[in-house]
């Protein structure tokens, strides 16, 4: 296929249209290049804009920059204006002084702290230096006059306690009675002591309620703490110790000193009489009790809310305050506790530590923290301390009872002084057992307490049978010795079957001893009155001889000697008006015991009596003067045997 031949005409048409297209190329590039060189210049001018407009925009943003600056300078100094402005009122108000508004003081003090803060963190200002250091000045001032503030207005709201209101704090039970407001420990001896003991524990002192005393106003303590608290933050923790150690000690100690709490030595104590101590320690029981349950803890109350928040302060404060108090009280046990043992101090010390014992748990509680420590431990070393001494004086009675070496008879054969003391002063014991337990418990670790305490009963008792088996052999009658034995261990097993010994030792106790009683009853009956019964016996009476005789079995019976009957009646009759003279002077004190022993030589005297008259009076009352002979009819000898064992003196008058 070949290539179209162009129309006639074609060429020149398209030579005209790219001769228009050129052209219109050619405008373009024209304008293309117009509007380069346009922008061109538009940039050019732009740039010289910016050229001239540089300059414009410095100053502006350093104008701005200035503004800024400004506004943050006088901020600045309104802020450090309006510090100088507070710290001037602040100025004012601490030279003023903390007395009419304590309140409004304490903002001071808080505003210079806060002033010197500033200025310490602000130290462009060039003269924060300076109004620091008058700042600081001023606050050592500020805290000075609160010193003074603190000190006059615990002064004022601390005074001693009277005796009065603290007695109004105990419970009912352990007020001292109106008849002795000045005597709170009675001195009457150890069977008030024991007394006063029994009610005690009937009142049980250790659920008793006690009310502390208020010892500063619930109004100022307050203002005592805010007080306190801004001397600490301070730095003036000792400064405030000594304040407040040096006003409530001296108060605390001066309440004591009213309530009649004596500072004395272990001599002091040496030389007391027995009566004195015993009433002085009967006080001092009260006065621990007070001390603690009243006094010490309305002192650890006022610190806890003085010092709140600062508990270890609290502790040395409340350790300072009470140190000397407590050591005078601890210091007169201990020298109770170390003084010469003897019998009748015992109970005392037993009293002591129960008191110790009883306050124990509340001293721990009150006392508590590494500053009262020493406090703790001292108490804790008396109440040790008084239960060694306690035990070893009970083993010393132990022994001194059985070694009692006394001389005083008792020429009546009655109970003898010791018996009585021995028997009390077991039954005292009892009154003391859940005491006594504790104490086998502090050294006895293990050991079941309630049979220890029958032990050591049981072998007080065998001490003191021994010590009268030996006192019973200085009297020469024998008959003497065996009535005096039959009184004494009577009593013992009389007072053991009344007491709660009788469930300590036994039944089998009572019913041995009761035996030994016996046995003695029956050996005086034989001994005092087989010679006057020989003289009734039929053996002997018959005679070899001659002579009026009669027989035996009656009236003109032979081989019975009217002489020796005289004779036999003459001995009966010297025998029994010397027994009815001798044994009138004896002694049974126990009713019953009197009327059973005369009844049992009645039963054996009286009959044998009425039989030999019976058969032989016949003889007597047939010759001269038989009323010389035959002086008593039976009524008379059982009326004369009603006189035996009365402890009559020889010129006391027959009944």
């Amino acid at each position: 296929m070949g290539i179209p031949a162009l129309a006639p005409g074609g060429g020149d048409v398209l030579s005209e249209r790219a001769s228009r297209m050129r052209e219109s190329l050619q405008k373009s590039q024209s304008i293309t290049d117009t509007m380069v060189s346009i922008l061109g210049s538009f940039d050019h001018r732009l740039s010289a804009l910016e050229t001239a407009m540089r300059p414009t925009q410095v100053r502006t943003h350093a104008i701005r920059r200035a503004h800024e600056n400004i506004d943050k300078t006088l901020k600045a100094a309104e802020v450090i204006l309006a510090q100088f402005d507070l710290s001037r009122q602040a100025e004012a108000k601490v030279l003023k002084g903390p007395h009419e508004d304590l309140e409004s003081y304490l903002e001071a003090i808080e505003q210079l702290r806060s002033n010197i803060r500033f200025f310490s963190n602000n130290k462009s200002f060039k003269s924060s230096d300076g109004v620091v250091n008058h700042a600081n000045n001023l606050l050592t001032k500020a805290i000075s006059k609160l010193e003074d503030e603190f000190r006059q207005l615990l002064a004022s709201y601390s005074k001693p306690v009277e005796p009065e209101r603290l007695f109004e704090c105990l419970p009912s039970s352990l007020r001292p009675s109106s008849e002795s407001p000045g005597n709170h420990g009675d001195s009457s001896g150890r069977n008030h002591s024991s007394n006063s003991h029994s009610e005690n524990h009937n009142n049980n002192p250790e659920n008793a309620v006690y009310t502390p005393p208020t010892l500063i106003p619930p109004r100022i303590l307050p203002l005592l703490h805010n007080l306190a608290q801004q001397m600490v933050q301070a730095g003036h923790q000792q400064q405030l110790l000594k304040i407040y150690r040096d006003t409530r000690s001296s108060v605390l100690e001066e309440s004591l000193r009213k309530l009649g709490v004596e500072k004395l030595s272990k001599d002091d104590v040496q030389k007391m009489q027995w009566e004195v101590l015993e009433a002085k320690i009967g006080n001092w029981i009260h006065f621990m009790r007070i001390a603690v349950k009243l006094l010490f803890a309305g002192e650890r109350k006022v610190c806890n809310q003085m010092f709140e928040g600062m508990d270890s302060f609290s502790d040395q404060c409340f350790a300072e305050v009470t140190a000397s108090s407590v050591a005078v009280l601890l210091s007169f046990g201990e020298a109770i506790a170390k003084s010469k043992r003897s019998p009748e101090k015992l109970f005392v010390l037993l009293d002591m530590y129960e008191i110790m014992r009883e306050l124990h748990s509340e001293i721990e509680t009150l006392f508590k923290g590494k500053a009262c420590s020493e406090i703790r431990d001292s108490a804790l070393g008396l109440t040790k301390r008084l239960a060694q001494t306690a035990q070893e004086t009970f083993g010393d009675f132990e022994e001194a009872v059985e070694k009692d070496a006394t001389k005083t008879a008792v020429l009546d054969g009655t109970v003898h002084p010791l018996t009585s003391y021995v028997i009390n002063y077991v039954k005292f014991l009892f009154d003391y057992q859940s005491t006594l337990k504790q104490l086998f418990q502090e050294f006895e670790n293990g050991k079941e307490t309630e049979s220890q305490l029958a032990s050591v009963t049981m072998r007080i008792m065998q001490a003191l049978q021994t010590n009268l088996d030996g006192k019973s052999k200085q009297y020469k009658d024998p008959s003497l010795t065996h009535l005096f034995l039959m009184n004494n261990i009577h009593y013992m097993v009389r007072s053991v079957r009344r007491s709660e010994a009788k469930d300590l030792l036994g039944d089998d106790w009572i019913q041995r001893h009761r035996r030994i009683v016996q046995q003695h009853a029956n050996q005086y009956k034989r001994i005092a009155w087989a010679k006057i019964l020989q003289s009734l016996s039929v053996q002997g009476l018959t005679s070899s001889g001659g002579g009026s005789s009669v027989g035996v079995d009656g009236p003109n019976s032979s081989g019975v000697s009217r002489a020796i009957v005289k004779d036999r009646l003459k001995i009966f009759n010297i025998q029994f008006e010397e027994l009815h003279q001798r044994q009138s002077q004896w002694t049974v004190p126990d009713t019953e015991l009197r009327e059973s022993l005369r009844l049992a030589v009645a039963e054996v005297l009286l009959p044998a009596y009425r039989s030999f008259i019976k058969r032989f009076g016949p003889l007597v009352e047939n010759g001269k003067n038989p009323q010389k002979y035959i002086r008593y009819t039976a009524e008379d000898l059982d009326r004369m045997l009603g006189e035996f064992f009365e402890g009559k003196t020889l010129d006391e008058p027959k009944r």
